[in-house]
This record gives C-alpha cells, sequence and structure tokens, in this order.
C-alpha cells in the first residue's frame, strides 16, 4: 500500500522530515505546517521552494491539511465573515495544490453538539435542535469550489468537530450528493472518542468509495474523565484491530494513501523520538 506521513509531525523543518523519510523509505508528503506556517499562507516563492524540494527527492504530495473550518460552531452561517476566511483560505489551498500536485485537500467540520438525532422524547429534550443541518449549507460552498477547481477534497473525522465517526462523515457526504468530490478522510484514533469501533462497524461506513485518505496514530481514550492518551504504537486501544483495518484495506483494493500521523512521544515532548518508536510497527501492519 501507499505510506506516508505528516511532515510536520516529524519536523516543521521540511528539508530534515524528507530526510527522515529516506530514512524508514516512506513516499507520500503530507503537509499541514512548513516552517511556522500553515499551508495556504505560503508566499507563490516559498510554494515554489517546497514542491523543488519534494519533486527533486522524489516525495509525492497526498494531501494538503489545513484546518479549513474547524473552529466555526452552529452561530456560523455561509457567508459571514469566519466563513468567508475559511473560504479565503480554502481558495488559496487549492491553489497550492495545483502546484504541488496534491490530489487531495482537506477540510473539517464546525464544533461538536453531542447528540445531534434522538427518539421517545430524546428529539424534544436532548437533541440540539439545528445543529447538523446547520453544517451541509456551509460545506456545500467549498464542495463547488473544488468541483470547478479540478481537486478532492477529504473531510476528517475529528475529536471535536461535528463530523467525528464515519458514520456522520458518510452521512454528510450522502445529504451534500458529492461523493465525487468529497470523501472520508478517516483517523480511526479520533473516532475512538466518540466510540465507533474502528473494525468492523468504522471501515464498513467508508467502504464503496467513500474512503479518500487515512491517518494512523494509537490512542487511549476515557471519554468521562476528558482524557486522551497518545500511544506507542500497538499499545493503544487501536492496537488489536490494526491488523484488521490493514488486511481490509488490502482486500478491498483500496488505492490512497495511509499516513502516519506522529503524535506520539515518549514523555520528553521529542515528537520525533516517538515517531522513531513507532514507524517499524507502522511499516510492518500496513505496508
Amino acid at each position: 500500500m501507499k505510506l506516508g506521513v505528516i511532515c510536520d509531525g516529524i519536523s516543521r523543518d521540511l528539508r530534515h522530515a524528507v530526510d527522515v523519510m529516506d530514512e524508514f523509505d516512506l513516499d507520500y508528503a503530507e503537509l499541514q505546517f512548513v516552517g511556522d506556517t500553515e499551508v495556504g499562507d505560503h508566499s507563490t516563492a516559498e510554494i515554489r521552494e517546497i514542491d523543488k524540494l519534494l519533486r527533486d527527492r522524489g516525495k509525492p504530495v497526498s494531501c494538503l491539511s489545513r484546518h479549513i473550518f474547524a473552529g466555526m460552531s452552529t452561530q456560523n452561517r455561509p457567508g459571514d465573515a469566519l466563513h468567508t476566511q475559511h473560504m479565503d483560505a480554502l481558495k488559496r489551498v487549492i491553489e497550492m495544490a495545483h502546484i504541488v500536485g496534491s490530489p487531495l485537500v482537506r477540510i473539517m467540520t464546525q464544533k461538536k453538539e453531542q447528540i445531534l438525532w434522538g427518539m421517545n422524547g430524546a428529539e424534544k429534550w436532548n437533541v440540539a435542535h439545528g445543529a447538523w443541518d446547520s453544517m451541509a449549507p456551509m460545506i456545500a460552498p467549498a464542495v463547488e469550489m473544488a468541483r470547478a477547481e479540478g481537486v478532492t477534497l477529504v473531510v476528517e473525522t475529528g475529536n471535536g468537530t461535528m463530523v467525528n465517526s464515519n458514520y456522520t462523515a458518510r452521512r454528510l457526504i450522502d445529504e451534500l450528493q458529492a461523493k465525487d468530490v468529497l470523501q472520508v478522510l478517516w483517523d480511526p484514533g479520533n473516532n475512538c472518542w466518540c466510540h465507533e469501533r474502528a473494525y468492523p462497524e468504522g471501515y464498513d461506513e467508508v467502504k464503496g468509495g467513500y474512503l479518500g485518505h487515512v491517518h494512523i496514530k494509537d490512542v487511549w481514550v476515557d471519554t468521562p474523565r476528558a482524557t486522551l492518551e497518545l500511544r506507542k504504537m500497538g499499545d493503544g486501544q487501536l492496537g488489536p484491530l490494526f491488523p484488521d483495518i490493514a488486511a481490509a484495506l488490502r482486500n478491498d483494493g483500496y488505492d490512497g494513501v495511509i499516513s502516519f500521523e506522529s503524535v506520539y512521544h515518549p514523555g520528553n515532548g521529542d515528537f520525533e523520538a516517538g515517531f522513531r518508536q513507532c514507524i517499524a510497527q507502522f511499516k510492518t501492519l500496513f505496508s
């Protein structure tokens, strides 16, 4: 399978991150921050430099991952100041995607409301009324922009976002009738927070052409105590499920990239050290 890494999880020094990628034979570069700058905010000259470095080193870009729409809420509406700010940023990221050859651009969704649907009384007393319905109109202009620009968007399943499971991601795509241009960026570690079991339940939601990109990390969640622990690859609650996930992706012919998300450190703040402790297990499972 196609393996890569979110480069700034190793280092925001892209040249160093690529050196480490070479050391471990990782091919695909996912870009989020390069230097202290988030994708979409680099100058034209900086983008050309990034592009030259990656092409010279033979590292195709898998995805440009800016936090588009993150931080918005149910109070926002299409065309308001914050929505316009995010749409402008999306346009800049798409322009960068054309230069560096990225087929995918990540978007997020607005802040999570906990209970979106209910029954037998919950629909009256417990549901955050209108929260889910407020989201699709904000995402729809991004879908139309992507169609016009010839790129594919991937919506990430996030910890604290409205789309925080493969179920909600698929539902959004279906409601927008956007399967042609909007796919799921599945982060099973994030989905642990809402207790969507990664396999088989989570995986089954994105079969049939919904899955566009994958982030892999291992976690341990304690939702009642509002605590998330990042763990060494294989030592978290996803550890027992990774072999089944990898086998299903292989068997179903998944042809996208699987990005290792290097967000674990061994207690000393050294994320590159965390990467080095995890990458062999990642490659063993998913190569």
